[in-house]
């Protein structure tokens, strides 16, 4: 849940919650995917969910303890492996998570650099006698004193090494952020002579697993005996979505699995879709 999300986000929300409901690994081996998807709904990133599941199918619900094994799991990158072989089986190893990242590249001044040159310098600073309490403490100055924006020079405590406490913001070099590609897209709300609504699990690699309303390009066609519902703007990260949202009486074009109100709102959505199913739920109030 960590990996692209704030640590505030995931606890607030999402974290307790879901091991309410997944308490053990083998709960989440042993669940279906359609529930782990919806547990995880909101959160975004959902081929995480996906490589948790499988996962924890394929360790049978027990993680093995070395960093070899744990990175030839789905989803398991060399970081990750790290941090769970050193908290969960106490192995001397370094992380090179976002902030302990942040922190390496002011350490050393470096405003530009691969993650081979970056695991070099982990392993450089590391204290390998003392590996948990090393890491847990480089992820809570990176969080909490070596910020992004305003790092906290004058209190953090590898400040006196630090080869770039002058000027930390400058390391590493920003990068030039790309506009984001806007998509526009017509949602259509299919409902049916039995008060049932039209959808199918998304099939993409972006959103695989999830439930969606049928789209299609923005006035691509004309569909009879439709309702505008309102529109909606949805960020991902690599492109906006501008959709317009309208409830048809038409057939589907293709196969679809149909679902009354109170049913919708037990599938794991996008985003998007809980957008879209919001404004028809207006519509209907």
């Amino acid at each position: 849940m960590l990996q692209q999300t704030q640590v505030k986000t995931v606890l607030e929300r999402f974290y307790f919650p879901f091991l309410e409901k997944f308490p053990t690994l083998g709960d989440v081996a042993h669940a279906h995917q359609d529930e782990i998807l919806k547990a995880w709904e909101g959160l975004g990133y959902y081929s995480r969910a996906r490589n948790l599941h499988k996962t924890a199918q394929l360790s049978q619900g027990e993680l093995p303890s070395t960093e070899q094994e744990l990175e030839a799991l789905p989803g398991i990158g060399k970081s990750t492996a790290h941090a769970v072989a050193c908290f969960a089986f106490q192995r001397p190893l370094p992380i090179l998570d976002a902030n302990v990242k942040r922190i390496l590249y002011r350490f050393f001044a470096i405003e530009k650099c691969n993650d081979k040159m970056l695991w070099e310098k982990a392993y450089e600073l590391f204290d390998s006698n003392n590996a948990y309490i090393y890491n847990q403490t480089l992820m809570d100055i990176g969080a909490m004193v070596c910020r992004h924006k305003n790092p906290l020079c004058g209190t953090c405590p590898l400040a006196s090494m630090c080869q770039g406490k002058d000027s930390p913001e400058q390391y590493p070099s920003k990068k030039s952020k790309k506009k984001k590609p806007t998509r526009n897209k017509q949602i259509l709300i299919h409902l049916n002579t039995n008060k049932q609504y039209a959808l199918s699990q998304n099939q993409t690699r972006l959103l695989h697993g999830l439930w969606a309303f049928p789209q299609e390009e923005l006035n691509s066609s004309e569909h009879p005996y439709s309702t505008h519902l309102g529109s909606f703007t949805h960020h991902y990260t690599h492109f906006s979505l501008e959709a317009e949202v309208s409830l048809s009486k038409s057939t589907p074009s293709t196969e679809m699995q149909w679902f009354h109100i109170k049913e919708i709102d037990d599938l794991a959505l996008s985003g998007a879709d809980r957008k879209a199913l919001a404004l028809l739920q207006k519509h209907l109030q």
